[in-house]
């Protein structure tokens, strides 16, 4: 998926899993807490619930911690968020999409707003730049659950449209609709995968010089570091080179 797993590997590589564990931990729990107020409790009812259940697991999330921010959204006194989706343009005109859940609609704004502005780039109105997105299912499984064949047969024969299969793993893609039937039919084949859940997938790829690339992924390290910040879409080609550089 260009624009979103590449620089995803790439955060990964320089120790982005590593740092504000329990920033992560604090934004999974809150994700599990608003899927279970949503919908039902249970994971197996609760298609989204499913989804950030697996997203913890993919992180060690401890088992404790989630079956606490599943508590926390029966009780009374469950705090209430507020989802919201940003659209705006980072350096070099790669458009962006941030997602987050808040309790404070005016902080969060200008927080994302600012640190776009300071990033050499500006939030624009909802529906600016999500045209240039598709809203799909994606699935995951590690590379070694089944060759790419096997699994572009089983995806297929499940419903999905797309099957994008590398060493770091099979990423399935299907329609939004769909995910939960072609999710269940592959874990019935495969097992559970690592992540399952909605995304904002760019319909093309934005080259960038170099320069420009590094600005974006800073943007990007930026945006997630904020506390509301639940998802970061952006749509730009990594090119080798600085894939290079950012590996090293």
């Amino acid at each position: 998926m260009a624009g979103h797993s590449q620089f995803k590997n790439i955060m990964h590589k320089k120790g982005r899993a590593d740092a504000a564990r329990s920033k992560l931990f604090s934004k999974l729990a809150r994700e599990i807490t608003v899927a279970a107020k949503l919908g039902l409790p249970d994971p197996a009812m609760n298609p989204r619930l499913r989804a950030a259940v697996l997203a913890a697991r993919a992180e060690n999330m401890p088992k404790d911690n989630i079956e606490r921010a599943i508590k926390k959204s029966q009780g009374g006194d469950a705090e209430s968020y507020d989802e919201i989706r940003y659209e705006g343009y980072g350096p070099g005109g790669v458009a962006f999409i941030v997602e987050a859940l808040t309790d404070n609609r005016n902080r969060t704004a200008s927080e994302v707003r600012a640190t776009f502005t300071k990033s050499g780039g500006s939030l624009a109105e909802t529906g600016a730049v999500s045209f240039m997105f598709n809203r799909v299912g994606a699935i995951e499984y590690d590379a070694d659950k089944a060759s790419a064949d096997a699994m572009l047969d089983a995806a297929i024969e499940a419903g999905a449209d797309d099957v994008n299969s590398s060493d770091a793993g099979h990423e399935i893609v299907c329609a939004a609709e769909n995910l939960h039937e072609v999710a269940r039919t592959l874990e019935a084949k495969f097992g559970e995968p690592r992540k399952s859940g909605l995304v904002w997938r760019p319909q093309n790829a934005v080259p960038v010089a170099d320069a420009d690339g590094e600005k974006v992924l800073r943007l990007i390290e930026a945006l997630e570091d904020n506390d509301d910040v639940q998802n970061v879409y952006a749509n730009f080609e990594v090119s080798d080179s600085l894939m290079a550089k950012m590996s090293a």
